[in-house]
């Protein structure tokens, strides 16, 4: 099995158990883990430095939102999604189709004023895209957005059906569905010969699934990249 490996959330009040997160998969080419970066933060020089020498050492740097944090639900779909899987951080939700471009266009420009080169990947807080059309994504200046389903090819204009893990669970409830919602997503990407995604989250390691991360790492066959989707069968 293949996978592709993020961490979520990197920003200044993540550095330490981000930092912390990369020693413990030194053995994974930089390469093949993409940093998921929300620009919208209180970004020091000494934490952009931090960042230009992460991009230096090859890891990819992705767009990750904006805040990270969303205005109160005003939908019924998102007052629901904020409680049971989001909490406050899908703010895509509480933007309109020519908003959530808006706020894609400004993340990947934060990027080049800053020195620092975006990776073609764009996963929106909590993997909820929102009310944009995916026919409008092609304009924007990201070429793959990932979701809970898979990765959008917005150039090729191709759905990549990708199985997902993640590991975010601060209470049983959490850690019950999420052992369950990975082991199926494993046996997907077994059954499919797919890549799956593992999706690693800053605090991850000191939370109750904690110890499944480094092992479901070092379980993957290979590694690879986001742009290495391209070859893959829809």
């Amino acid at each position: 099995m293949s996978g592709l490996v993020s961490i979520h959330d990197v920003m200044p009040e993540t550095r330490e158990p981000v930092a912390a997160l990369l020693d413990h998969l030194a053995a994974v080419p930089p390469d093949q883990v993409t940093l998921l970066v929300v620009p919208g933060k209180d970004w020091s020089d000494q934490d952009l430095d931090w960042l230009r020498d992460l991009a230096a050492r090859g890891y990819p740097l992705a767009g990750h939102g904006w805040r990270h944090r969303c205005d109160p639900p005003r939908s019924l779909h998102h007052r629901l999604h904020s409680a049971f899987i989001s909490r406050d951080v899908a703010e895509h939700l509480s933007l309109d189709g020519a908003g959530i471009a808006m706020l894609i266009r400004d993340c990947h420009r934060w990027f080049v004023e800053h020195g620092l080169t975006p990776s073609p990947l764009y996963v929106p807080p909590a993997w909820a895209l929102g009310a944009i059309d995916r026919h409008a994504l092609a304009a924007l200046p990201f070429r793959y957005f990932e979701t809970l389903g898979g990765v959008y090819d917005a150039r090729e204009r191709r759905f990549h059906r990708l199985p997902l893990v993640g590991f975010e669970a601060d209470n049983l409830w959490r850690a019950a569905s999420l052992a369950l919602f990975n082991q199926w997503n494993l046996g997907m990407a077994r059954a499919l010969g797919r890549p799956v995604r593992v999706s690693i989250h800053p605090r991850d390691l000191s939370l109750k699934l904690g110890g499944q991360v480094l092992p479901q790492v070092r379980r993957l066959d290979r590694t690879q990249g986001y742009p290495d989707l391209a070859p893959v069968a829809p």
